[in-house]
């Protein structure tokens, strides 16, 4: 499924659209203007010297595509992944593994979301943007500028380059 801004991928009247996904225990949201395409779990070959959580490169669109396991980037454990999520991120795309989509949602950020507590902050790093509630769900915001650093992106880079 590609997402278009047909969808409304922008912010109205202070509220904006968000993708909700789920990734093991945890609700998170993506913002809509980011999303790429949903589509299911494809294979992924493992990168050498990772951060642990980026699973590995799939072969998307013609691509090669960092796959970053949101569960296990939250809570240092997996989850059943069942669907990836591709993003933009910054100039390029890295596809999320999570459990299950839910759906897109228009969700007032001011006064739901607030910014992460000290403590959360040093363990999330730039990854979690803030957090919020949704009926009776904790829910993370994700900022997908940050989920995978900049060295690998610059070793993928040079491999490709070599190639």
């Amino acid at each position: 499924m590609r997402f278009s801004a047909a969808l409304g991928d922008g912010a109205h009247g202070g509220q904006d659209n968000w993708l909700l996904c789920r990734a093991g225990s945890f609700l998170c949201a993506l913002r809509l203007a980011d999303v790429v395409e949903i589509m299911r779990l494809l294979p992924s070959e493992p990168i050498a010297d990772a951060p642990t959580f980026v699973r590995g490169l799939s072969i998307i669109r013609g691509m090669p595509t960092p796959v970053v396991d949101i569960a296990l980037l939250l809570s240092g454990r997996t989850a059943s992944l069942r669907r990836l999520i591709t993003v933009k991120s910054g100039t390029r795309i890295v596809a999320l593994a999570v459990d299950s989509v839910l759906g897109v949602r228009s969700i007032e950020t001011e006064g739901t979301a607030e910014s992460l507590p000290p403590l959360l902050r040093e363990a999330a790093g730039d990854m979690v943007s803030a957090i919020g509630r949704l009926d009776a769900d904790l829910l993370l915001f994700l900022n997908t500028a940050c989920i995978v650093p900049e060295a690998l992106f610059e070793r993928l880079d040079g491999a490709e380059a070599v190639a």
